[in-house]
């Protein structure tokens, strides 16, 4: 059970992330106050399917890395504490800001800074989330993959 619910918290994680970077983008490039706010609420709202993800993708990679000394399985751990500690202080204050100041109508600088280092932030998961998806296919030899293939 825990071998299928890993890939599938992982993969989840990343897609919600994904989703989120994605439909930011979209909105700010073409969209107008209200379509950024609603994208804004809906993301604070997304935050209830990614952070059982993540922790659910961390718990379960913890358990099954055990004491594994395979540098892989560590790396996915190190990358792991990362993403966390960037969700955490980063990424949810910058979703709870930016759906206050656009619920407000509120896009001045601060709005653009918070929404860039949310950007930066989300980009920087996003690749971490991804390299870890990638070593836990090696871990498992999916795809002919391997371990000790670079």
């Amino acid at each position: 059970m825990i071998r299928k619910l890993h890939p599938a918290a992982g993969i989840a994680a990343f897609l919600t992330i994904l989703c989120f970077w994605g439909s930011t983008v979209v909105v700010e490039l073409g969209g107008d106050g209200t379509r950024i706010a609603a994208v804004k609420l809906a993301i604070l709202w997304g935050l209830a399917v990614l952070i059982p993800a993540i922790a659910v993708a961390g718990a379960t990679g913890a358990r099954l890395a055990g004491r594994s000394r395979q540098p892989v399985a560590a790396g996915k751990l190190r990358r792991m504490r990362f993403i966390a500690l960037n969700g955490i202080a980063v990424l949810v204050p910058c979703a709870v800001v930016l759906q206050q100041r656009a619920g407000m109508g509120l896009y001045d600088r601060t709005f653009a800074l918070v929404q860039a280092a949310e950007l930066v932030a989300g980009a920087v998961n996003l690749a971490l989330i991804g390299l870890s998806i990638r070593d836990g296919f090696k871990l498992t030899r999916r795809f002919g993959l391997s371990a000790t293939a670079r």
